[in-house]
């Protein structure tokens, strides 16, 4: 494996930009490939068959440009495809579920966790039997929060409206006490200073991007992956439908305007039928 290769990031939109901009900070000298499936989000409210070929389709899509390893920023895909997916590719992949259970578990205090999340996250148990398992004894209070994602594309993060939708996600966890969230989704931690009013100063806030950035870098050294020099890498966004609002939305989460946007034409004859479709060469 040369240490030369981009490490490829997997997202169903644009909300693995999280991801992408804490692993660019960890790791300014890498090459980096985004690929958003722009044109199937979102994964949070399909079925895990479809998720699951999806996310086959596009990562061998990251395979043929030679990446060195994927980093699955996208927490829906993590949960239901990457389990299925990771013992066929050739090189490490690494998902967001792993890094955000590990550092909820070690902010608890009184025990009781929170998990917000996509239907599809939620449904799949992946954060509460990875809480579970870490910690036997935990009380872990999951909650499906479909609304957000639309809310923060939107631009609608200080709006009345999305204090209320949130209040009313979040009354479970206030009655349960919880002490730590998991925001399940790389798309919430925009909406963390809502979450934060809501459940208070005292809650901690669990946002995974800076552990996955953090472990990414850990497992590149351990494999002598880590591309050398100090020149800023090189940043490629490839995406299945660029006639949304990517630009917009990853202004907003990267801070800058991305550079080199490309289009991937997926030829398929239905969402359903993704094991037959193929990417151009």
């Amino acid at each position: 494996m040369n240490h030369r290769r981009p490490v490829g990031i997997f997202d169903s939109g644009v909300g693995g930009l999280t991801v992408f901009r804490a692993v660019r900070r960890a790791l300014p000298g890498e090459d980096l490939l985004y690929f958003g499936d722009t044109a199937h989000v979102p994964y949070g409210a399909r079925s895990p068959e479809v998720i699951l070929d999806l996310a086959r389709a596009h990562f061998r899509f990251l395979a043929s440009r030679g990446v060195k390893c994927i980093v699955v920023a996208c927490n829906t895909a993590s949960a239901v495809a990457l389990p299925r997916l990771e013992r066929g590719m050739r090189f490490p992949m690494l998902g967001v579920i792993g890094p955000g259970v590990g550092e909820a578990v070690a902010r608890t205090r009184n025990g009781r966790v929170g998990v917000l999340g996509t239907a599809a996250t939620v449904a799949s148990g992946a954060y509460q039997q990875g809480l579970l398992r870490a910690r036997p004894g935990l009380r872990v209070f999951a909650r499906a929060c479909p609304l957000f994602v639309p809310l923060i594309e939107e631009g609608w993060t200080g709006h009345a409206v999305a204090r209320r939708i949130a209040a009313e996600y979040l009354k479970p966890l206030v009655r349960a006490r919880v002490d730590t969230v998991i925001l399940g989704c790389t798309h919430y931690p925009l909406l963390k200073g809502v979450i934060r009013r809501i459940l208070g100063p005292e809650v901690a806030l669990v946002d995974s991007a800076e552990a996955v950035a953090s472990r990414l870098s850990g497992l590149l050294r351990a494999r002598g992956l880590t591309r050398p020099g100090r020149s800023r890498g090189r940043e490629t966004f490839f995406l299945t439908d660029t006639g949304g609002t990517f630009r917009r939305v990853a202004e907003r989460f990267l801070g800058r305007a991305p550079r080199r946007v490309v289009r991937v034409s997926m030829r398929l004859a239905s969402v359903d039928g993704v094991r037959k479709g193929k990417f151009p060469g």
